[in-house]
């Protein structure tokens, strides 16, 4: 078969072999806290501040165009995700409804996204565990603290909170979930403790003037401002719904349990990201937010809150892992279900009989996020999975739209309001997002995809399963 015409089965769900299939465990709290847990991390944690730096304080409506771009997306996995209740995602929709090409450009895309995100988020935890060591003392080197392009030599802490967030994962897909839904709780009740100590200081002032960069500006050094760019930057904080998608081998009633879990984690968190950056911005100015690596802490510390500002930034240290635990998790499914598919080695499809859960892929997953973490600035890596997650969005959208189009009777559990609009929206949100991420991230995406090509061309493409 040409590798133009290969597509697998939309029920493909029906013919997985025991061997080589995932074990449910998981119910709609265990989706919802695993959606919450990718959403709200280092987005609020951190990317405030340098969206505040781009945006000014309008930083509020690029929160709001990056989350609806991503509420678009968010109905059409669900749709999808219900009727394919199998590991991929964005991958294995588009390997059923557009071909494998496509399905293979969107994998090694997520396969950026994931790893890249695990990296970012590791480096914003330990932005936090940073300013902790320093209140308390410690007297570990700062160039221990941070890679060399911010200054230090080896960013420790991201490298060992990555491999640490593995070893987790790899006891037990249930057992992992059980933890991610306590350090949610954890998270979401420091988010709330900083909007009540920082409306006191709210100061209406502080959102004058509201967009000194307007929607887009393009300085004389070539680096973007404005709103738009700042909603290509912090898209970044609103993604993660997607990850629930690649639980969906892993849910025991995927019907009901992967509609509630994309769609509520997404309105969810929209509500708090709202009134956290609100509440932010009131308290501190703009561009003092800019300038910090922890700006939620930081906030507090400009308020005399010092004693409070050291427990959000624990809070931060225990319950960001939450963010990484829910990317790493997807990305070793994505690996699995391309092993498993024959695009990658299918010895790494090996799923543990003990725990249910594919462990040399997570490990190996892991090491890599952690090498990335320990050397790359976290605006640049927040950039790179920008562009991967955009591509994955427009796949799934499309495939959404296409299948409607093609088999528009088959039985839908969960159905995308005004589909047309609700794809098109998400599609043309995705590009436009994508072209005002800076050049060089562009490029690199490019760059990537072309490697990915090669390794399809010369290997995948003879290996696959459908060859």
């Amino acid at each position: 078969m040409s590798f133009w015409n290969r597509r697998k089965s939309v029920d493909m769900a029906d013919s997985l072999s025991a061997t080589h299939r995932l074990k449910p465990t998981l119910s709609w709290p265990h989706l919802v806290a695993l959606g919450v847990g990718a959403i709200v991390g280092t987005g609020i944690y951190t990317l405030t501040g340098i969206g505040a730096g781009i945006a000014g304080p309008a930083v509020i409506l690029s929160f709001a165009l990056a989350g609806g771009v991503c509420a678009c997306a968010a109905l059409a996995y669900a749709e999808l995700a219900t009727m394919m209740p199998v590991a991929g995602s964005a991958y294995t929709y588009s390997y059923a409804v557009i071909g494998e090409l496509i399905a293979w450009i969107v994998g090694w895309s997520l396969i950026l996204e994931y790893t890249v995100v695990c990296a970012a988020v590791a480096v914003g935890w330990s932005a936090y565990a940073a300013g902790v060591i320093h209140s308390l003392h410690l007297g570990i080197s700062d160039t221990l603290l941070a890679g060399p392009q911010a200054g230090g030599i080896v960013n420790l802490p991201a490298i060992l909170i990555s491999l640490v967030v593995a070893g987790l994962l790899v006891l037990g897909t249930r057992e992992s979930a059980t933890l991610n839904f306590a350090l949610v709780v954890i998270k979401l009740v420091a988010l709330g403790a900083f909007v009540f100590l920082a409306l006191p200081a709210f100061d209406t002032a502080h959102f004058t003037p509201f967009a000194p960069n307007g929607m887009f500006k393009l300085t004389a050094e070539g680096t973007k401002l404005g709103i738009v760019p700042a909603a290509s930057l912090i898209f970044f904080a609103f993604y993660g719904f997607d990850t629930i998608s690649t639980a969906a081998e892993e849910t025991k009633n995927p019907g009901r349990d992967l509609s509630i879990g994309i769609v509520g984690s997404m309105i969810l968190c929209t509500l708090i990201y709202m009134i956290v950056a609100a509440a932010a911005i009131g308290a501190a100015p703009s561009e003092k937010l800019a300038r910090s690596a922890e700006p939620l802490a930081f906030i507090l510390r400009e308020l005399s809150h010092p004693v409070a500002a050291n427990l959000i930034g624990i809070a931060a240290i225990v319950a960001l892992p939450s963010v990484i635990m829910a990317f790493l998790y997807g990305q070793s499914r994505i690996f699995f279900v391309m092993a498993r598919d024959g695009l990658l080695p299918r010895a790494l499809s090996r799923v543990s009989q003990r725990t249910g859960t594919p462990v040399l892929m997570t490990v190996l997953t892991g090491i890599w996020a952690a090498a990335i973490s320990g050397f790359a600035p976290l605006k640049a890596i927040a950039e790179l999975a920008n562009a991967g997650t955009l591509c994955a969005f427009v796949a799934v959208a499309a495939c959404m739209m296409i299948l409607r189009l093609r088999e528009p009777q088959r039985a839908r559990v969960f159905r995308t309001p005004l589909w047309w609009l609700v794809g098109s929206l998400a599609v043309a949100g995705c590009l436009y997002l994508f072209v005002n991420l800076p050049g060089k991230t562009q490029l690199f995406f490019f760059g990537w995809n072309a490697i990915g090509l090669a390794v399809y061309f010369l290997y995948s493409m003879r290996a696959s399963r459908l060859a």
